[in-house]
């Protein structure tokens, strides 16, 4: 939402800063200008990018509205389920929770958090990695090379939208340029015509130039970074259930790998361990009971 407010600030500071300079809103109106630049635009995109990246394009413009998911309260249910599933694991043994990671839709545990349930990469970074641990058939190296290649893929695979549209936004400066050039042949075809109509198409011309200079540090480019930055959000969680993980299948103590995962938060969502100790040892409806 905050990224929306900025932008409606950029488009509005501008058009206010041009009408404190007695300039007339009528003259950016340009309709031409702006199929040439927002077409070319789009078909640069559309040459550049497979389906699968486009899709990824469309869906993540909807993140942008709504924020990061990854909030502090999303942290603390993430360690309160991952606490509950290692604690039934101490108290009933590895196998346990077979039944919980083979279908975790069906898991007693995992439906009372739809979030997790909801996102299969989450789901099954999660069951996958588990998995290897009760097969026992993986050494705690072998687990940590899993979780880090899948945690690569992912992540690559995400960073696809950010740099298509980091791509759009670099050409939108030159396809201005384009508009400005064919505004200036239609100009210079008429020479010799009325003063008022040669001004006319120069300012339609130079209004190219404008709208894809805005357009790229305007819009396209701040709607890149925000997205690459939720990336960077979604990445770091992906890093502290890795943690979690691979503490607990290392030995630790269900509460001691809470605690290694809470430390790899990011700081400005990171709750305190009073927070955390408190979360996870609320009463839950599944009758698990809490080890230290």
């Amino acid at each position: 939402m905050f990224s929306i407010i900025g932008i409606l600030g950029v488009f509005g500071a501008v058009l206010a800063g041009f009408l404190m300079e007695k300039g007339q809103v009528a003259v950016l109106m340009q309709p031409s200008e702006l199929v040439i630049i927002g077409g070319a635009a789009m078909g640069t995109l559309l040459a550049a990018n497979p389906m699968h990246v486009l899709k990824k394009i469309s869906l993540d413009l909807t993140r942008i509205i709504k924020g990061s998911m990854f909030s502090k309260q999303r942290y603390l249910d993430s360690l309160k389920m991952m606490f509950a599933l290692y604690n039934k694991a101490r108290k009933d043994g590895m196998a346990g929770i077979e039944s919980d990671i083979e279908e975790p839709e069906k898991s007693p545990l995992f439906t009372k958090y739809p979030f997790f349930l909801s996102n299969h990469h989450i789901r099954d970074f999660v069951c996958d990695t588990m998995r290897m641990a009760i097969t026992g058939g993986a050494s705690t190296f072998d687990v940590d090379q899993m979780m880090e290649l899948d945690m690569d893929v992912h992540h690559a695979g995400a960073t696809q939208p950010t740099s298509a549209l980091s791509t759009m936004a670099d050409a939108l400066p030159g396809l201005g340029i384009v508009a400005a050039v064919l505004g200036v042949v239609v100009t210079m075809s008429s020479l010799g015509g009325p003063p008022e109509e040669i001004g006319r198409k120069v300012a339609s011309a130079l209004v190219g130039t404008f709208l894809g200079i805005l357009l790229c540090y305007g819009l396209v480019g701040p709607l890149a970074a925000n997205l690459s930055k939720l990336n960077d959000d979604e990445h770091a969680y992906y890093h502290v259930l890795r943690v979690v993980m691979l503490s607990f299948i290392k030995g630790m103590s269900p509460l001691l790998a809470i605690e290694m995962a809470r430390r790899a938060i990011p700081e400005h969502v990171r709750p305190s361990f009073q927070e955390v100790e408190k979360s996870c040892r609320q009463k839950d409806d599944s009758s698990i009971p809490v080890a230290a």
